[in-house]
């Protein structure tokens, strides 16, 4: 990729860093700088780069001279040492180099040289150790990486006082890159599936976790997949047979009692106690009208009637329809025979009413943050239900679906299967991305201080999973190391984002797979941060890094201005220019309703003046038209 890179933007970041942080000095490091005055007792000011601070002279010196320096000491106040003599505005880069590696005592290798320009041009100060640490790494470096990605990491290192391990620098270096993250993913999960020493209770957890984030649209399919099963458990024209399968199917995912039968499969017998004033789910409204005291009807119809208004996964047809059977229940008189008759129509209207949305509703949820399915699940098992859980039984669902023997099992799959396909646009994408991310855990040591945070949801996630497997004993060396590329990873996204001063960089990387084609796709975003610590969403450029099977090699880069944004695609194949054009206006709509405002959408190739050494991509078989529009 020649067009767009992290390089450009990780330098500007660094001109940011360089002049809105102050310069810190530890002891032993040394540095390039200038005196610009002079003061009694030896004291001066120096400047390096965009900064000037006052320090102590251990031998005097004359202003306007430029050395190398070394700090001798910090406390109480900052103490110098001069490394070489004035260096000659006549001298070469070269000879400036020699002279302190001279002074310094420091190896003359290649590697070392390159170390010493790289920071005498960004004017950093680096210690001795620092230096020798880091030629090690540049003299090591495996195939397919280059020395500047190599002394962007050390740099940042340096920079932001993150320790020089291997572990950091490998993170960092991992964090660059923009594709290969499917491979990863794959090597693992092949080794994992492989493995037979681990324990069985690990090795499931982490096989769940894989499987969630290659499929990240499973559980939408099996939320569809149940929603047909309960059309046809409901369906008064459906066969016997039909009947007997989809029920079947449903206690074999555990979603149905395994005593379930034909006449009794919705029963209420075990209904579960419900805490006052938590209604959320579905099956909670049932719940509350079993467990409510016939004396206190009027603040149950209440309750009722206001979870049925603020439910917006219900058409208004069917809030109509629900609000009627409440005004009938209102009129009979208040006993516990009418309550559960009353919850038992409530049940049957919701879960007609809910298993009929399911295809219009695939990827919205209400303002509890609940999904068709979650309501239909509370509704059947009766209980209060977790995401976790939910996700499980769908996982679950779909696996006996594909696994069964029987057509119609086969061809409500097929048909789920079709109308998610069918149903990609930007809520489905959104989803996706999310479910990947979360599914990855890549923050979650900070998700832990959040006080609010669902601590058996974070351990379910990958990457803690990954520090628990790390720490087995019983683990081969060829996992272990699949394990730690993948950790590597997902630290390199953390120590690659962060802050600058107001300034905001956010990486992501997320391994993508639809409908059997799979996708890098690398989110660089740089912004600003308001005064009130919030995102200025006036002001951004985010790149979008994709490897794709059809398009291959693929980079967005949307600028924004004042909101007013501007699109540029780059990409080898010319054939994508007719295939854009119906879709800007969609695209300017869509940026409009978010008040923003499109400038342009430009489609252009890769520059071919500065080739770099392309990433190696999976020879695969061929493949025909577009993977996703953009």
């Amino acid at each position: 990729m020649t067009a767009t890179s992290f390089n450009p933007i990780q330098m500007q970041q660094t001109a940011l860093t360089s002049a809105n942080q102050p310069l810190t000095l530890k002891q032993g490091q040394v540095f390039q700088g200038t005196i610009k005055q002079l003061y009694p007792d030896q004291m001066a000011e120096i400047q390096v780069g965009h900064q000037k601070f006052i320090a102590k002279l251990e031998v005097p010196l004359k202003a306007g001279d430029a050395h190398f320096f070394q700090v001798t000491g910090t406390s109480p106040q900052t103490e110098l040492k001069v490394v070489t003599g004035p260096m000659v505005q006549t001298a070469s880069q070269g000879q400036q180099i020699n002279q302190l590696l001279e002074s310094m005592n420091l190896p003359k290798t290649p590697e070392m040289q390159q170390l010493l320009a790289h920071f005498m041009k960004e004017q950093l100060p680096i210690s001795k150790e620092q230096l020798m640490q880091a030629e090690m790494w540049l003299k090591a470096l495996p195939e397919g990486v280059t020395k500047m990605d190599a002394l962007l990491a050390i740099q940042k290192m340096v920079e932001f006082k993150m320790p020089m391990t291997n572990d950091v620098f490998q993170a960092l270096m991992s964090g660059q890159k923009t594709n290969g993250m499917n491979s990863v993913m794959e090597n693992f999960t092949q080794l994992l599936t492989k493995d037979i020493a681990l324990p069985e209770n690990l090795k499931q957890n982490l096989m769940q976790q894989v499987q969630a984030i290659a499929k990240p649209f499973e559980v939408e399919t099996g939320g569809l997949v149940l929603a047909k099963s309960i059309q046809i458990l409901t369906s008064n024209e459906a066969s016997m047979s039909d009947k007997i399968q989809a029920m079947n199917m449903l206690k074999d995912a555990g979603i149905l009692p395994q005593k379930a039968t034909l006449q009794n499969w919705s029963s209420l017998s075990d209904i579960k106690s419900v805490q006052p004033n938590q209604l959320q789910q579905a099956g909670q409204v049932i719940q509350t009208i079993l467990t409510a005291q016939p004396d206190n009807t009027k603040q149950l119809v209440d309750q009722l009637k206001s979870w049925t208004a603020n439910q917006s996964l219900l058409t208004d047809e069917q809030k109509q329809s629900l609000n009627q059977l409440i005004d009938r229940f209102t009129q009979l008189p208040a006993t516990k025979q009418t309550l559960e008759i009353f919850a038992k129509q409530m049940q049957e209207q919701l879960i007609k009413a809910f298993a009929e949305n399911s295809s219009e509703r695939l990827f919205t949820q209400d303002a509890n943050a609940l999904s068709v399915k979650d309501h239909l699940l509370s509704l059947l098992k009766h209980e209060v239900t977790s995401p976790i859980q939910n996700e499980a039984f769908m996982r679950n669902l779909m696996k006996n679906s594909v696994e069964s023997p029987q057509s119609m099992i086969q061809q409500i799959v097929t048909q789920a299967d079709a109308h998610v396909q069918n149903s990609m646009d930007s809520k489905a994408m959104e989803h996706a991305l999310k479910t990947v991310l979360k599914n990855l855990g890549v923050s979650y040591e900070a998700a832990l201080s959040n006080k609010s945070a669902d601590l058996q949801q974070i351990a379910h996630q990958l990457k803690p999973q990954l520090h628990t497997l790390l720490q087995e004993t019983h683990v081969t060396p060829q996992l272990k190391e699949a394990a730690e590329m993948l950790m590597a990873r997902m630290n390199g996204m953390q120590l690659a984002s962060g802050e600058n001063g107001h300034q905001h960089q956010l990486i992501m990387q997320v391994p993508l797979e639809f409908f059997g084609k799979k996708m890098d796709a690398t989110l660089q975003w740089n912004g600003r941060m308001k005064e009130d610590g919030k995102i200025d969403a006036n002001y951004a450029r985010i790149l979008f890094y994709l490897q794709m099977e059809s398009m291959k090699e693929t980079v967005i880069d949307m600028q924004v201005q004042n909101r007013v944004v501007t699109v540029t695609v780059f990409n080898e194949n010319n054939d994508i220019l007719a295939l854009a054009e119906p879709l800007k206006a969609a695209l300017k709509i869509g940026l409009a309703e978010k008040e923003y405002q499109l400038s342009g959408v430009f489609i252009k190739q890769f520059e071919k003046a500065q080739p770099e050494k392309k990433p190696v991509v999976e020879q695969q078989e061929e493949h025909s038209g577009v993977d996703f529009r953009i």
